[in-house]
Protein backbone atom coordinates (compact mmCIF):
# COMPACT_ATOMS: atom_id res chain seq x y z
CA UNK A 1 0.00 0.00 0.00
CA UNK A 2 1.22 3.65 -0.64
CA UNK A 3 1.92 5.88 1.83
CA UNK A 4 -0.71 7.95 1.88
CA UNK A 5 0.44 11.02 3.92
CA UNK A 6 4.35 11.41 4.25
CA UNK A 7 5.87 9.73 7.13
CA UNK A 8 7.33 12.77 9.69
CA UNK A 9 5.14 14.86 7.05
CA UNK A 10 6.18 18.44 8.99
CA UNK A 11 7.27 21.07 7.40
CA UNK A 12 9.64 23.15 9.98
CA UNK A 13 11.59 20.67 12.49
CA UNK A 14 13.24 21.83 15.51
CA UNK A 15 16.53 19.68 13.83
CA UNK A 16 16.98 18.64 10.76
CA UNK A 17 18.66 15.68 9.50
CA UNK A 18 20.73 16.91 5.87
CA UNK A 19 21.77 13.83 4.51
CA UNK A 20 21.34 9.92 4.70
CA UNK A 21 23.61 6.95 2.76
CA UNK A 22 22.04 4.43 0.65
CA UNK A 23 22.93 1.13 1.01
CA UNK A 24 22.68 -1.58 -1.97
CA UNK A 25 22.91 -5.04 -1.03
CA UNK A 26 24.11 -5.88 -4.96
CA UNK A 27 26.79 -3.92 -4.67
CA UNK A 28 28.57 -4.62 -1.11
CA UNK A 29 28.40 -1.46 0.40
CA UNK A 30 29.72 -0.91 3.77
CA UNK A 31 31.38 1.07 6.17
CA UNK A 32 34.33 -0.47 8.19
CA UNK A 33 36.42 0.38 11.29
CA UNK A 34 39.07 -1.46 13.51
CA UNK A 35 39.34 0.55 17.05
CA UNK A 36 43.19 0.95 17.10
CA UNK A 37 42.11 0.39 21.20
CA UNK A 38 39.57 -1.52 23.15
CA UNK A 39 36.44 0.53 24.46
CA UNK A 40 34.21 -0.32 27.08
CA UNK A 41 33.13 -3.81 26.21
CA UNK A 42 30.34 -4.06 28.95
CA UNK A 43 28.16 -1.24 28.31
CA UNK A 44 27.42 0.95 24.88
CA UNK A 45 24.64 2.13 22.76
CA UNK A 46 23.67 2.47 19.47
CA UNK A 47 21.66 4.52 17.39
CA UNK A 48 20.64 5.22 13.87
CA UNK A 49 17.55 6.29 11.06
CA UNK A 50 17.23 3.46 9.18
CA UNK A 51 14.53 3.03 5.79
CA UNK A 52 14.64 -0.64 4.70
CA UNK A 53 14.53 -1.03 0.63
CA UNK A 54 14.79 -5.26 0.47
CA UNK A 55 12.93 -7.15 3.21
CA UNK A 56 12.28 -10.99 4.28
CA UNK A 57 16.53 -11.25 3.80
CA UNK A 58 19.32 -11.53 7.11
CA UNK A 59 20.69 -7.96 6.88
CA UNK A 60 23.27 -6.56 9.58
CA UNK A 61 23.04 -3.09 9.64
CA UNK A 62 25.47 -2.86 12.49
CA UNK A 63 28.10 -5.58 13.76
CA UNK A 64 31.20 -6.62 15.14
CA UNK A 65 33.42 -9.09 13.61
CA UNK A 66 35.00 -10.50 10.49
CA UNK A 67 33.84 -14.54 11.22
CA UNK A 68 30.54 -16.04 9.47
CA UNK A 69 30.42 -17.93 13.36
CA UNK A 70 31.71 -15.22 15.81
CA UNK A 71 30.28 -11.88 15.61
CA UNK A 72 27.89 -9.56 17.45
CA UNK A 73 25.08 -7.79 15.62
CA UNK A 74 21.75 -5.59 15.37
CA UNK A 75 19.64 -7.51 12.24
CA UNK A 76 16.63 -7.34 10.29
CA UNK A 77 16.35 -11.23 10.10
CA UNK A 78 14.57 -13.14 6.99
CA UNK A 79 11.15 -12.77 8.64
CA UNK A 80 11.81 -9.13 9.19
CA UNK A 81 11.86 -8.95 12.79
CA UNK A 82 14.32 -7.32 14.53
CA UNK A 83 17.32 -8.96 16.10
CA UNK A 84 20.38 -8.37 18.61
CA UNK A 85 22.98 -10.76 19.81
CA UNK A 86 26.37 -12.65 19.25
CA UNK A 87 27.42 -15.53 18.37
CA UNK A 88 31.00 -17.17 19.10
CA UNK A 89 32.27 -20.20 17.29
CA UNK A 90 28.79 -20.43 15.95
CA UNK A 91 26.99 -21.09 19.52
CA UNK A 92 24.62 -18.31 20.70
CA UNK A 93 25.99 -16.16 23.78
CA UNK A 94 22.97 -13.77 23.93
CA UNK A 95 20.12 -12.75 21.82
CA UNK A 96 16.83 -11.21 21.51
CA UNK A 97 14.52 -11.39 18.35
CA UNK A 98 11.03 -9.12 18.44
CA UNK A 99 7.96 -10.49 17.48
CA UNK A 100 6.88 -7.44 15.92
CA UNK A 101 8.11 -7.42 12.25
CA UNK A 102 9.00 -4.19 10.42
CA UNK A 103 7.82 -4.66 6.55
CA UNK A 104 7.48 -0.96 5.97
CA UNK A 105 9.52 0.21 2.79
CA UNK A 106 7.96 3.81 2.90
CA UNK A 107 8.81 5.47 6.48
CA UNK A 108 12.10 5.61 8.55
CA UNK A 109 12.93 4.07 11.64
CA UNK A 110 14.76 4.75 14.82
CA UNK A 111 16.77 2.04 16.46
CA UNK A 112 17.99 2.12 19.57
CA UNK A 113 20.06 -0.77 21.22
CA UNK A 114 21.54 -0.82 25.15
CA UNK A 115 23.97 -3.56 25.73
CA UNK A 116 24.76 -3.69 29.81
CA UNK A 117 26.17 -6.85 30.68
CA UNK A 118 26.84 -5.13 34.04
CA UNK A 119 23.11 -4.71 35.02
CA UNK A 120 22.28 -6.98 37.71
CA UNK A 121 18.31 -7.75 36.07
CA UNK A 122 19.39 -10.21 33.36
CA UNK A 123 16.48 -9.21 30.51
CA UNK A 124 18.03 -5.91 30.61
CA UNK A 125 21.37 -6.28 29.52
CA UNK A 126 20.07 -6.59 26.42
CA UNK A 127 17.43 -4.09 25.05
CA UNK A 128 15.37 -2.49 21.98
CA UNK A 129 13.79 0.58 21.04
CA UNK A 130 12.10 1.79 17.94
CA UNK A 131 10.59 5.27 17.45
CA UNK A 132 10.99 6.14 20.93
CA UNK A 133 9.69 3.09 22.79
CA UNK A 134 11.17 -0.02 24.03
CA UNK A 135 9.72 -3.66 22.38
CA UNK A 136 9.36 -5.72 25.07
CA UNK A 137 7.65 -8.54 22.98
CA UNK A 138 10.63 -10.53 22.57
CA UNK A 139 11.32 -14.59 21.30
CA UNK A 140 14.39 -16.64 21.48
CA UNK A 141 16.17 -14.83 23.65
CA UNK A 142 19.30 -15.51 25.15
CA UNK A 143 20.63 -12.69 27.90
CA UNK A 144 24.29 -12.20 28.92
CA UNK A 145 26.13 -13.99 31.76
CA UNK A 146 26.54 -10.90 34.24
CA UNK A 147 30.03 -8.54 33.08
CA UNK A 148 30.35 -10.62 30.04
CA UNK A 149 32.83 -8.53 27.87
CA UNK A 150 30.58 -8.49 24.10
CA UNK A 151 32.52 -8.61 20.82
CA UNK A 152 31.67 -4.64 20.12
CA UNK A 153 33.83 -2.17 21.36
CA UNK A 154 37.07 -4.27 20.88
CA UNK A 155 40.15 -4.18 18.56
CA UNK A 156 37.99 -6.51 15.98
CA UNK A 157 36.41 -5.35 12.48
CA UNK A 158 33.01 -3.08 12.93
CA UNK A 159 30.67 -2.50 10.13
CA UNK A 160 28.39 -0.69 9.19
CA UNK A 161 25.35 -2.05 6.74
CA UNK A 162 27.01 -6.09 6.33
CA UNK A 163 28.22 -8.71 8.56
CA UNK A 164 32.09 -9.00 8.63
CA UNK A 165 32.65 -11.54 6.25
CA UNK A 166 31.20 -9.88 3.33
CA UNK A 167 28.05 -11.28 4.06
CA UNK A 168 24.51 -9.97 5.18
CA UNK A 169 24.22 -6.42 3.52
CA UNK A 170 21.80 -4.24 4.54
CA UNK A 171 19.77 -2.69 1.52
CA UNK A 172 18.15 0.81 2.45
CA UNK A 173 18.85 3.84 4.14
CA UNK A 174 20.50 5.01 7.19
CA UNK A 175 21.30 8.53 8.72
CA UNK A 176 22.30 9.53 11.64
CA UNK A 177 24.42 6.96 13.00
CA UNK A 178 25.67 6.94 16.72
CA UNK A 179 27.48 5.09 18.82
CA UNK A 180 28.20 5.72 22.66
CA UNK A 181 30.96 4.09 24.23
CA UNK A 182 30.42 3.32 28.07
CA UNK A 183 26.80 4.67 28.00
CA UNK A 184 23.02 3.63 27.97
CA UNK A 185 21.27 6.29 26.46
CA UNK A 186 17.70 6.60 26.52
CA UNK A 187 15.99 7.06 22.59
CA UNK A 188 15.24 10.81 24.01
CA UNK A 189 18.44 11.62 24.12
CA UNK A 190 18.46 11.37 20.01
CA UNK A 191 14.54 11.77 18.99
CA UNK A 192 11.52 13.42 20.79
CA UNK A 193 7.51 13.13 19.84
CA UNK A 194 6.29 15.99 17.86
CA UNK A 195 4.33 18.45 19.97
CA UNK A 196 2.05 19.38 17.28
CA UNK A 197 1.66 15.73 15.51
CA UNK A 198 2.16 13.53 18.87
CA UNK A 199 2.43 10.38 16.98
CA UNK A 200 5.25 11.57 14.83
CA UNK A 201 8.65 10.51 16.43
CA UNK A 202 11.49 12.88 15.00
CA UNK A 203 14.88 13.66 15.41
CA UNK A 204 17.05 15.52 18.10
CA UNK A 205 20.64 17.60 17.96
CA UNK A 206 22.78 14.80 19.25
CA UNK A 207 25.73 16.89 19.27
CA UNK A 208 26.51 17.81 22.64
CA UNK A 209 26.80 14.47 23.40
CA UNK A 210 29.46 12.45 25.20
CA UNK A 211 30.25 9.69 22.67
CA UNK A 212 33.08 8.28 25.10
CA UNK A 213 36.37 7.18 23.41
CA UNK A 214 35.63 4.41 20.79
CA UNK A 215 31.86 6.73 19.99
CA UNK A 216 31.19 8.45 17.06
CA UNK A 217 28.42 10.05 15.11
CA UNK A 218 27.73 9.97 11.29
CA UNK A 219 26.02 12.49 9.54
CA UNK A 220 27.09 11.18 5.70
CA UNK A 221 27.22 15.55 4.57
CA UNK A 222 30.67 15.10 3.32
CA UNK A 223 30.03 13.51 0.00
CA UNK A 224 33.69 12.92 -0.12
CA UNK A 225 34.33 11.57 2.73
CA UNK A 226 30.84 9.62 3.75
CA UNK A 227 32.81 7.79 6.58
CA UNK A 228 33.82 11.14 8.51
CA UNK A 229 33.46 10.62 12.17
CA UNK A 230 31.95 14.49 13.46
CA UNK A 231 31.76 13.89 17.10
CA UNK A 232 35.01 14.77 17.07
CA UNK A 233 36.97 11.72 18.40
CA UNK A 234 37.98 11.12 14.41
CA UNK A 235 36.81 8.18 14.44
CA UNK A 236 36.15 7.80 10.74
CA UNK A 237 35.01 4.60 8.94
CA UNK A 238 36.59 3.03 5.39
CA UNK A 239 34.13 3.43 3.06
CA UNK A 240 33.24 0.49 0.60
CA UNK A 241 31.88 0.09 -3.16
CA UNK A 242 29.50 3.85 -2.00
CA UNK A 243 30.05 7.04 -3.80
CA UNK A 244 29.01 10.15 -4.24
CA UNK A 245 25.49 9.18 -5.78
CA UNK A 246 25.04 7.04 -2.37
CA UNK A 247 24.40 10.24 -0.49
CA UNK A 248 21.33 11.29 -0.52
CA UNK A 249 18.45 13.84 1.07
CA UNK A 250 15.57 11.07 1.85
CA UNK A 251 16.26 11.72 5.19
CA UNK A 252 13.64 11.02 8.85
CA UNK A 253 13.04 14.82 8.90
CA UNK A 254 12.58 14.66 4.56
CA UNK A 255 11.23 11.42 3.39
CA UNK A 256 10.59 10.67 -0.26
CA UNK A 257 9.12 8.70 -2.52
CA UNK A 258 10.50 5.86 -3.93
CA UNK A 259 8.82 2.87 -5.40
CA UNK A 260 7.06 0.15 -3.46
CA UNK A 261 8.03 -3.61 -4.11
CA UNK A 262 5.28 -4.20 -2.08
CA UNK A 263 2.76 -3.08 -4.53
CA UNK A 264 3.85 -4.84 -7.15
CA UNK A 265 1.94 -6.78 -9.64
CA UNK A 266 2.94 -10.28 -10.39
CA UNK A 267 6.78 -10.58 -8.73
CA UNK A 268 8.61 -9.33 -12.61
CA UNK A 269 10.73 -6.58 -11.29
CA UNK A 270 14.06 -6.85 -8.99
CA UNK A 271 14.96 -3.21 -7.21
CA UNK A 272 17.81 -1.85 -5.89
CA UNK A 273 19.33 1.63 -5.45
CA UNK A 274 16.76 2.40 -2.33
CA UNK A 275 13.84 1.33 -4.14
CA UNK A 276 14.51 3.76 -6.55
CA UNK A 277 15.57 1.82 -9.81
CA UNK A 278 13.63 -1.19 -11.23
CA UNK A 279 14.82 -4.09 -13.31
CA UNK A 280 12.48 -5.88 -16.08
CA UNK A 281 11.82 -9.37 -16.35
CA UNK A 282 12.82 -11.07 -19.20
CA UNK A 283 9.21 -11.29 -19.75
CA UNK A 284 5.84 -11.02 -18.87
CA UNK A 285 3.44 -8.22 -17.80
CA UNK A 286 3.58 -6.28 -14.58
CA UNK A 287 3.76 -2.76 -12.87
CA UNK A 288 5.13 -1.18 -9.49
CA UNK A 289 3.91 2.13 -8.09
CA UNK A 290 5.34 4.76 -5.66
CA UNK A 291 5.17 4.81 -2.02
CA UNK A 292 3.22 8.19 -1.97
CA UNK A 293 0.22 8.82 -3.37
CA UNK A 294 -1.35 12.28 -3.45
CA UNK A 295 -4.64 14.08 -3.36
CA UNK A 296 -3.87 17.66 -4.29
CA UNK A 297 -0.61 19.82 -5.30
CA UNK A 298 1.57 19.87 -7.94
CA UNK A 299 4.77 17.06 -8.22
CA UNK A 300 7.57 16.88 -10.33
CA UNK A 301 9.32 13.40 -11.02
CA UNK A 302 11.61 11.85 -13.63
CA UNK A 303 12.02 8.23 -15.16
CA UNK A 304 15.47 7.63 -16.83
CA UNK A 305 14.97 4.63 -19.10
CA UNK A 306 18.81 3.16 -19.14
CA UNK A 307 18.43 -0.18 -21.03
CA UNK A 308 15.79 -1.08 -23.05
CA UNK A 309 15.37 -3.76 -25.91
CA UNK A 310 13.02 -2.43 -28.60
CA UNK A 311 10.61 -5.73 -28.37
CA UNK A 312 9.46 -4.32 -24.70
CA UNK A 313 6.57 -2.15 -24.18
CA UNK A 314 7.14 0.61 -21.22
CA UNK A 315 4.44 2.23 -20.17
CA UNK A 316 5.25 5.46 -17.87
CA UNK A 317 2.11 7.07 -16.48
CA UNK A 318 -0.10 8.36 -13.81
CA UNK A 319 -2.99 6.12 -12.13
CA UNK A 320 -5.58 6.90 -9.11
CA UNK A 321 -5.08 4.39 -6.47
CA UNK A 322 -7.22 1.20 -6.81
CA UNK A 323 -8.12 1.50 -10.49
CA UNK A 324 -5.08 -0.14 -12.01
CA UNK A 325 -6.30 -3.19 -13.33
CA UNK A 326 -4.18 -6.10 -15.59
CA UNK A 327 -5.65 -7.28 -19.01
CA UNK A 328 -3.66 -9.60 -20.65
CA UNK A 329 -3.00 -8.67 -24.08
CA UNK A 330 -4.53 -9.68 -27.06
CA UNK A 331 -4.01 -9.77 -31.14
CA UNK A 332 -5.57 -6.14 -31.02
CA UNK A 333 -2.53 -4.33 -29.61
CA UNK A 334 0.24 -6.42 -30.61
CA UNK A 335 0.79 -7.88 -27.71
CA UNK A 336 1.50 -5.40 -25.93
CA UNK A 337 0.11 -4.97 -22.07
CA UNK A 338 -3.69 -3.13 -21.29
CA UNK A 339 -3.25 -1.68 -17.72
CA UNK A 340 -6.28 0.15 -18.05
CA UNK A 341 -6.13 2.00 -14.95
CA UNK A 342 -3.41 4.16 -16.67
CA UNK A 343 -4.95 7.08 -17.61
CA UNK A 344 -2.42 8.66 -19.58
CA UNK A 345 0.88 7.40 -20.82
CA UNK A 346 3.50 8.90 -23.68
CA UNK A 347 4.50 7.15 -26.55
CA UNK A 348 7.67 6.24 -27.90
CA UNK A 349 8.41 9.24 -29.96
CA UNK A 350 7.62 11.01 -27.14
CA UNK A 351 5.95 13.61 -29.31
CA UNK A 352 1.97 12.43 -28.11
CA UNK A 353 0.01 11.35 -25.29
CA UNK A 354 -2.39 8.97 -25.59
CA UNK A 355 -5.59 9.37 -22.79
CA UNK A 356 -7.53 6.93 -20.68
CA UNK A 357 -5.49 4.68 -22.36
CA UNK A 358 -6.69 0.95 -22.72
CA UNK A 359 -3.63 -0.94 -24.62
CA UNK A 360 -2.25 0.35 -27.68
CA UNK A 361 1.08 -0.29 -30.11
CA UNK A 362 2.11 3.30 -30.42
CA UNK A 363 2.45 3.57 -26.62
CA UNK A 364 5.67 0.98 -26.54
CA UNK A 365 8.81 2.87 -26.02
CA UNK A 366 10.86 0.62 -28.78
CA UNK A 367 14.67 0.73 -27.58
CA UNK A 368 13.98 4.29 -26.42
CA UNK A 369 17.11 5.47 -24.04
CA UNK A 370 16.64 9.13 -22.30
CA UNK A 371 14.71 10.71 -19.32
CA UNK A 372 10.63 11.45 -19.25
CA UNK A 373 9.46 14.18 -17.16
CA UNK A 374 6.30 14.19 -15.50
CA UNK A 375 4.14 16.99 -14.30
CA UNK A 376 1.05 16.53 -11.98
CA UNK A 377 -1.51 19.06 -11.28
CA UNK A 378 -4.19 17.82 -8.71
CA UNK A 379 -4.96 21.64 -7.94
CA UNK A 380 -8.40 23.81 -7.57
CA UNK A 381 -10.53 20.31 -8.64
CA UNK A 382 -7.77 20.35 -11.82
CA UNK A 383 -6.42 16.84 -12.91
CA UNK A 384 -3.76 17.05 -15.32
CA UNK A 385 -0.69 15.73 -16.21
CA UNK A 386 2.23 17.15 -18.44
CA UNK A 387 5.09 15.05 -19.96
CA UNK A 388 8.74 15.69 -21.43
CA UNK A 389 11.20 14.19 -23.12
CA UNK A 390 14.75 14.77 -22.09
CA UNK A 391 13.54 18.33 -20.85
CA UNK A 392 11.33 19.15 -23.98
CA UNK A 393 7.90 18.88 -23.17
CA UNK A 394 4.89 17.09 -24.85
CA UNK A 395 2.83 19.23 -27.07
CA UNK A 396 0.44 17.10 -28.67
CA UNK A 397 0.98 18.16 -32.06
CA UNK A 398 3.77 15.93 -32.89
CA UNK A 399 6.30 18.10 -31.77
CA UNK A 400 7.91 19.30 -28.56
CA UNK A 401 9.03 22.64 -26.81
CA UNK A 402 11.02 23.79 -24.01
CA UNK A 403 8.62 26.57 -23.43
CA UNK A 404 6.18 24.35 -20.43
CA UNK A 405 3.58 27.00 -21.38
CA UNK A 406 3.05 25.06 -24.96
CA UNK A 407 2.86 21.69 -23.45
CA UNK A 408 -0.47 19.33 -23.53
CA UNK A 409 -1.68 19.62 -20.23
CA UNK A 410 -3.93 15.90 -20.20
CA UNK A 411 -7.12 16.34 -18.37
CA UNK A 412 -7.47 12.97 -16.32
CA UNK A 413 -10.23 13.24 -13.86
CA UNK A 414 -12.09 10.53 -15.50
CA UNK A 415 -10.46 7.73 -13.99
CA UNK A 416 -10.54 9.33 -10.55
CA UNK A 417 -14.69 8.62 -11.24
CA UNK A 418 -14.49 4.92 -11.07
CA UNK A 419 -15.69 3.07 -8.01
CA UNK A 420 -12.08 1.40 -7.97
CA UNK A 421 -10.16 4.67 -7.40
CA UNK A 422 -8.97 5.97 -4.04
CA UNK A 423 -9.13 9.89 -4.68
CA UNK A 424 -5.42 9.27 -4.41
CA UNK A 425 -3.13 9.32 -7.20
CA UNK A 426 0.49 7.95 -7.69
CA UNK A 427 3.04 7.08 -10.44
CA UNK A 428 2.78 4.21 -11.76
CA UNK A 429 5.48 2.17 -14.37
CA UNK A 430 4.12 -1.03 -16.22
CA UNK A 431 5.42 -3.22 -19.10
CA UNK A 432 4.75 -5.66 -21.87
CA UNK A 433 5.62 -9.11 -22.18
CA UNK A 434 9.02 -9.17 -24.04
CA UNK A 435 12.01 -11.23 -24.66
CA UNK A 436 14.75 -9.20 -22.74
CA UNK A 437 14.96 -7.15 -20.26
CA UNK A 438 14.86 -3.45 -19.39
CA UNK A 439 16.46 -0.83 -16.82
CA UNK A 440 14.48 2.28 -15.59
CA UNK A 441 15.16 4.34 -12.40
CA UNK A 442 13.09 7.10 -10.79
CA UNK A 443 13.87 10.21 -9.16
CA UNK A 444 11.32 12.30 -7.20
CA UNK A 445 14.36 14.17 -5.81
CA UNK A 446 16.49 11.49 -4.34
CA UNK A 447 18.10 10.41 -8.12
CA UNK A 448 19.55 6.68 -8.43
CA UNK A 449 21.50 8.28 -11.18
CA UNK A 450 24.30 10.94 -11.62
CA UNK A 451 22.88 14.42 -12.09
CA UNK A 452 24.84 16.45 -14.70
CA UNK A 453 22.93 20.07 -14.19
CA UNK A 454 21.42 19.59 -11.01
CA UNK A 455 18.07 21.19 -10.64
CA UNK A 456 15.67 21.81 -7.07
CA UNK A 457 12.26 22.88 -6.71
CA UNK A 458 11.40 26.25 -5.30
CA UNK A 459 11.71 25.04 -1.86
CA UNK A 460 15.07 23.93 -2.82
CA UNK A 461 14.08 20.79 -2.39
CA UNK A 462 14.93 17.60 -4.62
CA UNK A 463 18.15 17.17 -7.53
CA UNK A 464 16.26 16.80 -10.92
CA UNK A 465 18.31 16.97 -14.53
CA UNK A 466 16.00 19.10 -15.94
CA UNK A 467 14.46 21.90 -14.46
CA UNK A 468 11.45 22.13 -12.11
CA UNK A 469 8.03 23.88 -13.34
CA UNK A 470 7.12 27.16 -12.07
CA UNK A 471 4.43 25.78 -9.05
CA UNK A 472 5.69 22.14 -9.03
CA UNK A 473 7.34 20.35 -6.24
CA UNK A 474 9.40 17.46 -5.50
CA UNK A 475 7.28 14.27 -3.98
CA UNK A 476 8.74 14.65 0.14
CA UNK A 477 7.39 14.91 3.48
CA UNK A 478 7.94 18.29 3.90
CA UNK A 479 6.40 19.24 0.51
CA UNK A 480 3.55 17.32 1.43
CA UNK A 481 2.76 18.82 4.61
CA UNK A 482 2.86 22.46 2.94
CA UNK A 483 1.26 21.43 -0.35
CA UNK A 484 -0.13 18.16 -0.40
Amino acid sequence: MPLILGTNSIKDTTYDVANSLRFNDGSSDSLTRTPSGAGNRDKWTWSGWIKRSTLSTNQKFFSCGNSSLTFMAIQFNADDTLGFGDSSGGSTVSNIFTDQVFRDVSSWYHIVAHYDSGNSTSTDRLRLYVNGSRVTDLNNTTFPSQNTDGLVNSTTVHNIGQRGDNNHFFDGYMAEVCFIDGSNLNPDQFGEFDSDSPTIWKPKDVSGLTFGTNGFHLDFENASSLGADVSGNSNNFTVNNLTSIDQTTDTCTNNFATMNPLDERFGFYTFSEGNCQVVSSSSGNAYVSSTIAVSKGKWYFETKITSQPADERFLIGIAPRGAVEDNHPDSTNNGGINLSGFNAVINSQGSSVLNNFFGNNTTRFDGFTGIIGMALDLTDGSEKITFSKDGAWVTGSGTTDTDFSNALQVDISAKMNESTASGYWHLVVGEGSGSSAGTFQINFGNPPFSISSGNSDAEGFGNFEFPVPSGYFALCSKNLAEYG
